[in-house]
């Protein structure tokens, strides 16, 4: 049994690690591509408006979704694969296949006939400035078909990852960025408006991402078919799950929308500066945090589908240790280093100093949820893969609450970084109801291994924080220094904070260290440790 955990626990390690490389282009392309918008469109009404525009459809992506259908679908779909067959498996996903189709349909085409009504609900500060909630229904209009695209890409990527298939899934973002790119390099001068060019590269890069996963589904024998059977028992199944998914992705996705309003209110930029520092938070998450969750969403569905308590305990303890080793560093370095992130990534162009700084004081307080942002995902597929979706239905509520409370508070006196504030206080109260909730429900999963490695983590940081406070005393920072000198400052800051955590680690025994090292050497092809 042991070896049998251990293992399940590799496998869980490796394909985190597969999919955290792919997420690192992902990120990286991503970044660079907010740096391209950035440089050629700065931080005004008009970048509020497009950033608005492509909330809207990105949001019901993750609604109708990966926050919903594919996780509701997944849990499903293994346990067709495990108690019964593939044939009927890869029959509950053409039925799966079929009705996700025509629900998008009906989505993208009301939303193209509502957006006015949308963009007015959204962003109402728009409403009195009648040249930038045009720009913003035009681009939302444009973009609306993405969510069709994008809708069957996640179903394709939870059908790979119950197959075991991580790496196409994980990448296909990557287009959607390069799209964006060439799109503003390659189109901008063929538009009265030049900014319609990133609106055109978004659906672009839908199509495309579609059409990368199609020849893999193929080789693993998962030829999707349009075949209506709204009555397959799986379906049902599903629909169980998936009300309360829509439910609970929908109340996430109205703390971001709240955030919108409220930053729409606030002074030009507010909803730009909020943007690109949720877009820096993203990196740690979505790099590794996600990536685990992705990782093991099958691996809990397998646990559940088979009654292996035990089993599912251990891997969600694993599976937190390795996120927090990450994560907590993570977490620590963006406080200290927000400021010189955001100046080094997007202080170029029409993105000035003053900018920066804003940008990177909402880093600040988003960074501070950054644990917790780190683990929701960890914890919602743990209840999904007991097929138990009215639990985070209930912490999502709790959440919003408190997040419109606490940013009707807190953007008064603190603007928009009140927002960001509030929003971390809410995914911490999300994240600490699910995790006394799940104790209760399969017992204690926090055992004192997980205790020792956290001190472990935590001792680490500090030491690590110690090291780039450092750094400071001999290369002070200064934003409006030339670029080569703020980037020596932010990497020497990196390079020197990342390996006196690795080390001081390596010294304290910490056991993810050998994990994350066994990881890598399988990705180059050697025999772990």
């Amino acid at each position: 049994m042991p070896q049998q955990k251990k293992s399940e626990n590799s496998q869980v390690a490796r394909a985190a690690g597969t999919v955290s490389i792919a997420t690192m282009m992902s990120r990286v392309f991503g970044l660079a591509r907010d740096m391209v918008i950035a440089a050629f469109f700065g931080a005004g009404w008009k970048t509020d408006a497009f950033w608005i525009a492509f909330r809207i459809p990105n949001m019901l992506r993750r609604i109708v979704a990966e926050g919903s259908f594919t996780i509701s679908f997944v849990p499903v779909f293994t346990e067709y694969l495990q108690k019964r067959s593939k044939k009927e498996a890869l029959e509950l996903a053409s039925a799966a296949f079929t009705l996700l189709s025509i629900v998008l349909v009906i989505i993208t085409v009301l939303g193209i006939l509502l957006s006015p009504v949308i963009v007015g609900l959204i962003a109402p500060g728009f409403i009195k400035d009648p040249a930038q909630f045009s720009l913003a229904v035009f681009l939302n209009r444009l973009m609306f078909p993405y969510i069709f695209f994008i809708g069957l890409v996640a179903l394709c990527m939870g059908i790979l990852n119950s197959l075991r298939h991580f790496i196409v899934p994980a990448l296909s973002p990557v287009i959607l960025n390069i799209a964006m790119i060439g799109a503003a390099f390659a189109l901008r001068n063929l538009f009265a408006e030049p900014i319609t060019v990133l609106a055109v590269g978004v659906l672009i890069g839908g199509i495309l991402q579609l059409l990368m996963q199609w020849p893999v589904l193929v080789k693993y024998g998962a030829k999707l078919k349009f075949k209506i059977n709204f009555q397959h028992p799986g379906i049902r199944q599903i629909s169980v799950l998936l009300l309360p998914a829509i439910f609970t992705a929908s109340v996430n996705i109205l703390n971001v929308f709240i955030g919108s309003i409220l930053a729409s209110l606030l002074p030009s930029g507010s909803v730009t500066y909020l943007f690109y520092a949720d877009r820096v938070m993203e990196l740690p998450i979505g790099v590794f945090a996600l990536a685990v969750g992705t990782a093991t969403l099958p691996s809990f569905s397998r646990h559940a589908a088979n009654d292996n308590i035990d089993e599912l305990k251990s891997s969600i303890s694993f599976s937190l240790r390795i996120t927090f080793f990450v994560v907590v560093p993570a977490m620590a370095a963006l406080m200290m280093l927000s400021q010189p992130i955001i100046s080094v990534l997007f202080q170029r162009g029409a993105f000035d100093a003053h900018a920066a700084v804003l940008t990177g004081q909402a880093l600040f307080y988003y960074s501070l949820g950054l644990w917790a942002f780190a683990v929701i995902r960890l914890f919602i597929t743990s209840f999904y893969s007991l097929q138990d979706s009215k639990w985070p239905m209930k912490a999502a509520i709790v959440s919003f609450v408190i997040n419109v409370t606490a940013s009707l508070i807190l953007m008064h006196p603190m603007k928009h970084n009140g927002l960001a504030l509030a929003g971390s206080l809410a995914v911490t109260a999300n994240v600490l109801i699910l995790m006394l909730v799940l104790k209760n429900k399969i017992g204690n999963f926090l055992d004192g291994v997980f205790y020792a490695s956290l001190s472990k983590i935590i001792i680490s940081s500090v030491v690590m924080m110690a090291a780039i406070h450092a750094v400071g005393y001999w290369m002070p920072w200064n934003i409006a220094a030339d670029f080569p000198q703020r980037l020596l400052y932010l990497g020497v800051c990196i390079f020197t904070g990342t390996g006196v955590y690795f080390v001081t680690a390596y010294f304290m025994k910490s056991p993810e260290i050998h994990a994350l090292v066994n990881v890598a050497k399988r990705q180059l092809g050697r025999p772990p440790g």
